[in-house]
């Protein structure tokens, strides 16, 4: 192969969150407006993978699920959960199974994420570096640090095996007993569900060591972990 067919011919990798939509609709369309507003922006004017395996849509209403989602700023990558034979011209390409990582570190290719189908849970090897934006339907575990300027947004709970320097939401859509746990808390916000902390607001006291935050009523706690 030449030099000019193999430039034509090389390979990028590209990093998008993954929305997976469940009936109905509507509903789930309403979840999603509750955790855009709580997770300040995480996926808008972001690329995302729209993963249709746990519904059945026709084109035309797949066409009307992605336009329902660009006047909320999300812009689909590609599609994820549906045979080629489903899709049609005016559809954004059917992704296969690793084609696309699971998140938008837009700067960091070796970011490595695995997703559990059952939960859309994460796994996240690296650390989050800043500007990177995460969101799961399910836990966020990150193998590393949480950089200041990075956001992690979970539905379930946030485990952090490092210092959390940014910030870290979870209890998404509501779910009040989800927690946070880290190894090293300097954050600057930690919410569940609608409750939060700043970084002034932490005590002193639990600052810079292992933490973990829950909801005692509509009170966020935050407690050393020994």
């Amino acid at each position: 192969m030449s030099s000019a067919q193999r430039h034509l011919h090389r390979t990028r990798s590209y990093m998008a969150s993954v929305l997976t939509p469940r009936p109905p609709i509507v509903d789930w369309l309403t979840e999603l407006d509750a955790t855009l507003e709580q997770a300040i922006g995480s996926l808008a004017d972001h690329p995302v993978v729209l993963d249709l395996s746990a519904v059945r849509l026709s084109p035309n209403a797949i066409m009307h699920l992605i336009g329902n989602l660009e006047e909320r700023s999300i812009r689909i990558l590609g599609i994820e959960g549906i045979e080629p034979t489903e899709a049609h011209a005016g559809l954004p390409p059917v992704l296969r199974r690793g084609n696309v990582r699971i998140t938008k570190p837009p700067k960091v290719e070796s970011t490595t994420l695995q997703k559990d189908r059952s939960t859309s849970s994460l796994l996240i090897d690296n650390p989050v570096r800043s500007g990177q934006r995460v969101f799961a339907e399910g836990d966020i575990t990150v193998v590393g640090s949480v950089g200041s300027g990075a956001e992690i947004v979970a539905v379930g709970s946030v485990h952090i095996y490092g210092t959390l320097r940014g910030r870290a939401m979870a209890g998404a859509w509501g779910n009040t007993r989800a927690r946070i746990f880290c190894q090293r808390v300097d954050a600057e916000l930690l919410a569940i569900g609608p409750y939060f902390k700043t970084a002034d607001a932490i005590e002193e006291n639990l600052r810079y060591g292992p933490a973990q935050v829950w909801l005692e009523g509509t009170t966020l706690r935050i407690s050393a972990v020994e």
